[in-house]
């Protein structure tokens, strides 16, 4: 998600060059060094936070409440976090906060790694490391995350007319991070255990460290009154279009993590897989997830934005509702890369808004507020999965997909009569 928020002055620590139109149309590499590079590795390790430490809890324990309540503790702190991302960011510029979220990221995965090499990871003591981890490392991720698109936002106006090339690029760095990370993550726990996924994610975010961000807000920007989270939500508020539209994928979000969560337990508890099949299926749904963005930016092009959200959210829906239903291993594989191939074009749709409709000045408290609403319904999917025997997934799945349906129609009903989505 591509973000910028006004901030204080900016730190004296940031000393890189700025970054204008011709920096970005003579010298492109310099933004794979600078924010690409960077972003891939941060991503990398978000991608196997979320997805490896509930499959390592499942091997480890085989317990399926353990691994829906390490996937809410992951979830939850997210959270929080986004109540004062924004405002760290603002303050200590990009390049300063991703590098620390970064590296504190690391050491909490290395210090887990130790721990469970001392202790039997089948233990409660092991088990509490975990959920320590989870909650950690779900919290600094989205640290790093804000400073990442922060740097993207300002990379993105830097760039002007050629803007467009900067956000696809970014989100294809996000998608092959989804489609690397959960594959990788099982294999390594399959293969050499839990503690060499967690230096592998460790690793990953020491590098991201090492290279940092250098795109900080430029000083007309920076001094800008401070601006938080009330202020984010006032604007979601007068910006109709974007506020229907996130609430339609704040419902739609419910579906996709309480599969996020169940699947886990689905795939290897009741289809009997190993852990790096359950990974497999969200590497196998960000292949598609990823041709969904090619396609829908294009069709955006031709067709508008309400259209291919329709097309997209109708793909989403459907997709759930024969999720629901599933009873093997392959139904399973290709109903989610259906799924999450219309999860791709309805991001396409959302950060299109987003890019047109939010005042730059309020870019960054904006998105926090887009982003903690979108990320609600996670911590609840992973206390529910948690809560519930494992034989009831399937109904749960199934009131999430009919919930939305609705509000995805709902939403796209709305934004149908609101004429700047024409375009």
């Amino acid at each position: 998600m591509g973000r910028h928020s006004p901030a204080a002055a900016r730190p004296a620590h940031v000393r890189h060059r700025r970054v204008t139109p011709q920096t970005v149309r003579h010298r492109p590499a310099r933004l794979v060094n600078s924010l690409y590079f960077p972003r891939g590795a941060d991503a990398a390790a978000s991608a196997m936070t979320t997805y490896g430490i509930p499959l390592l809890v499942l091997a480890t324990t085989g317990s399926a409440a353990r691994t829906g309540l390490v996937f809410a503790l992951g979830a939850l702190p997210r959270l929080g976090a986004f109540t004062v991302a924004g405002s760290f960011v603002d303050r200590y510029g990009t390049t300063r906060v991703f590098r620390a979220a970064n590296l504190a990221r690391a050491l909490s995965a290395l210090a887990a790694a130790g721990a469970l090499i001392l202790l039997d990871a089948r233990t409660l003591a092991a088990t509490f490391m975990v959920m320590l981890l989870a909650a950690s490392t779900g919290f600094l991720s989205e640290f790093s995350y804000v400073a990442a698109e922060t740097a993207g936002g300002q990379a993105s106006r830097a760039a002007k007319t050629r803007a467009h090339r900067v956000q696809s690029t970014l989100i294809t760095i996000d998608q092959t991070a989804i489609l690397a990370g959960p594959v990788a993550a099982g294999l390594l726990i399959e293969h050499g255990g839990p503690t060499a996924m967690l230096a592998t994610l460790a690793a990953f975010s020491l590098l991201a460290a090492a290279r940092g961000l250098r795109h900080d807000p430029e000083p007309a920007q920076a001094s800008a009154p401070k601006q938080g989270l009330s202020a984010g939500w006032a604007t979601l508020r007068s910006l109709p279009m974007l506020a229907w539209l996130v609430g339609g994928l704040t419902v739609s979000n419910a579906a996709v993590a309480l599969l996020q969560a169940a699947i886990p337990v689905i795939v290897v508890n009741e289809l009997d897989r190993s852990s790096a099949d359950a990974g497999l299926i969200w590497s196998a749904a960000a292949v598609t997830s990823l041709l969904a963005v090619t396609a829908s930016r294009r069709a955006i092009d031709r067709w508008g934005l309400w259209p291919v959200g329709v097309a997209a959210g109708t793909v989403a829906a459907v997709a759930t509702l024969a999720i629901a239903h599933a009873d093997t291993y392959r139904d399973y594989l290709l109903l989610i890369a259906v799924l999450m191939a219309g999860e791709g074009g309805l991001t396409v749709v959302l950060r299109t808004v987003r890019s047109h409709l939010i005042p730059a000045d309020r870019f960054g408290s904006t998105l926090a507020a887009t982003i903690l609403l979108l990320l609600l319904p996670y911590p609840a999917a992973g206390l529910l999965v948690a809560a519930l025997p494992a034989a009831q997934l399937g109904h749960a799945i199934t009131a999430a997909a009919l919930l939305q349906t609705f509000g995805l129609a709902v939403a796209f009903t709305r934004l149908r009569h609101l004429p700047r989505t024409q375009k």
